[in-house]
C-alpha cells in the first residue's frame, strides 16, 4: 500500500480515538511500499513511536508521517524552485 493510502484505510477500519493495540491488531500487518527501498509495515513504523492512543484517522497518518523512514521521502534534497543545495555560483539574483 502506498503511504498517502493509509489514511482513507484508517478512517475506514478502525473507531477513533482508538488505542494503540487495536491500531496494531487491525492494520498493524499492512505492508507500505515506498517510491524507492524496501518495504515495511504499519507495525514496525508505529512500534517507533510512545503513542497510546489516537484521536482521529488524521492524527495516526500524522503519527506515521513522523516516523516513516528516508525511503519514503522520494527525491532527498528536490527543490522545483532551482539549483540544488550548493549550487550558488549558478544562482540568479534580482
Amino acid at each position: 500500500m502506498r503511504l498517502p493510502e493509509t489514511r482513507d484505510l484508517f478512517a475506514r477500519k478502525l473507531q477513533f480515538p482508538a488505542a494503540r493495540t487495536e491500531v496494531l491488531e487491525t492494520v498493524g500487518d499492512t505492508e507500505l511500499s515506498p517510491p524507492d527501498g524496501e518495504s515495511t509495515t504499519i507495525r514496525a513504523v508505529i512500534e517507533r513511536s510512545d503513542v497510546e492512543t489516537f484521536d482521529s484517522a488524521d492524527d495516526l497518518y500524522d503519527t506515521l508521517m513522523m516516523l516513516v523512514g528516508a525511503q519514503f521521502i522520494g527525491r532527498r534534497y528536490y527543490d522545483d524552485r532551482g539549483g540544488m543545495p550548493g549550487d550558488e555560483e549558478n544562482e540568479v539574483s534580482f
